[in-house]
């Protein structure tokens, strides 16, 4: 199906979904955010969202309407995953818990997603293909969308993590930790092949206060630079490949994320 950018003033439809994941053994509610129907000319774009019961403190609605009526992203389906009290161990690297055994339920989340989610997605929208397919989120769930789409670029073209839980380790800082125990990176420096994904990276310079090596810098950037430095060591170029946006002042919230969320929408999906 194809969008037609007309000249009233489009509104983004909001409808809530449930689907029944048998991976999860739960159902899991989804919120969809569309511009409202009129005539298709144009491909439509697709983003998943993890954390989406916080779309509205992220006025995602409000930000999409704003970006689509001034044209400057392209018509964008919004699918905002929402997450119950099984989040800690649904999110993460698949296949990798934390040294805290949290995680364990990755790899069916990324089943989910795969068969179970987007196959819904097709079939209850129609429409049979788009332009571009983003995963993001925000926190562990930054971190859980770029494994699935860094193990996944069949399906995925961009990535995004705002605040991303880059510190994800195997080893406790009390047992022993270097920094080689960091999971995403590790998992980015075993990967073969460089994957043909672009991705997209924030963080704040007050996310946290946390810095384990002393050198002035707190983790978050810390572990977010790092895992950069993994990128460009896979392939990854700047800025082609590869977008960071620093937020000075950012914070580990809601509020930081959506000042953040136009730059990334437009990255994604501008004209």
């Amino acid at each position: 199906m194809y969008w037609n950018l007309p000249e009233m003033e489009i509104a983004i439809a909001e409808k809530n979904i449930t689907i029944r994941s048998e991976h999860l053994k739960r159902d899991v509610t989804c919120t969809l955010l569309i511009p409202e129907e009129t005539e298709f000319v144009e491909p439509m774009n697709l983003l998943l969202l993890n954390d989406g019961q916080e779309i509205q403190s992220l006025e995602l609605k409000e930000t999409l309407e704003e970006l689509t009526n001034s044209q400057r992203i392209k018509p964008t389906l919004v699918v905002a995953i929402h997450a119950d009290e099984q989040r800690l161990h649904e999110y993460g690297t698949a296949g990798k818990p934390d040294f805290k055994k949290r995680g364990g339920k990755a790899g069916l989340y990324t089943e989910f997603i795969k068969t179970e989610l987007l196959p819904a997605i097709y079939k209850l929208t129609g429409i049979e293909s788009f332009e571009a397919i983003a995963f993001a989120g925000f926190s562990l769930g930054g971190l859980s969308a770029l494994d699935i789409a860094w193990n996944n670029a069949n399906l995925f073209d961009k990535a995004g993590a705002f605040s991303g839980s880059f510190w994800w380790r195997s080893k406790d800082l009390s047992k022993g930790y270097t920094d080689n125990d960091r999971i995403m990176h590790s998992v980015i420096r075993n990967t073969k092949e460089k994957p043909d994904l672009k991705i997209w990276l924030q963080t704040g310079t007050k996310d946290e206060t946390a810095d384990r090596n002393k050198n002035g810098i707190i983790d978050s950037i810390d572990d977010t630079i790092d895992l950069i430095k993994e990128l460009e060591n896979k392939g990854f170029k700047r800025p082609e490949d590869i977008r960071y946006l620093e937020m000075f002042g950012g914070s580990h919230d809601t509020t930081t994320w959506a000042k953040a969320m136009p730059k990334f929408l437009i990255w994604a999906f501008g004209r």
